[in-house]
């Protein structure tokens, strides 16, 4: 209360629950049939098989890149860990078709806010799989990430990771 009163800045929580930004079912990051996710090559982190094609916010934070097809968010947590949110697998090919931004670069989000629709009939046809890896890209940044898989869970509600700060 006197923090707000005195007008001092309140700190960033250190940790942090990563909600789901697909509804689906929460999958192993191993069972991504693409190598570069499941060997962890970008960052540890947990995928979902979804059940609709729209995308929320996982956490509140900032918007740090829409990739210019469409396919993938990377967002910045009010607790510094950086999230990658890639829908599908191989469709950059599909040049944006299918996918629609609601938000842009440098845009404030809360969890459960709209990132991106998409076709969902469509990427199963035009691309490799629905499957959306979700990627904490700066992972050796933070103090620890925990992962749950193995459930069904709604976008902004489902808590899929946990993620500490140093």
């Amino acid at each position: 209360m006197f923090k707000k009163l005195f007008g001092k800045k309140e700190e960033a929580p250190k940790g942090i629950a990563i909600k789901a930004p697909l509804t689906g079912e929460l999958v192993s990051l191993e069972e991504v049939p693409d190598p570069v996710f499941s060997q962890k090559m970008m960052g540890d982190g947990v995928a979902i098989e979804p059940t609709e094609g729209k995308v929320v916010s996982p956490v509140n934070g900032e918007v740090m890149q829409v990739f210019p097809t469409k396919h993938a968010v990377g967002l910045k947590a009010e607790n510094g860990a950086e999230v990658l949110i890639h829908i599908g697998l191989e469709t950059v090919g599909m040049k944006g078709e299918g996918f629609e931004a609601h938000v842009g670069e440098g845009d404030k989000v809360s969890v459960g806010d709209t990132l991106v629709t998409f076709d969902m009939e469509l990427v199963k046809q035009k691309a490799k799989a629905t499957v959306t890896p979700i990627i904490i890209t700066n992972g050796d940044e933070l103090a620890s990430v925990e992962t749950e898989t193995g459930k069904p869970v709604t976008a902004g509600q489902d808590s899929i990771m946990t993620v500490t700060a140093k």
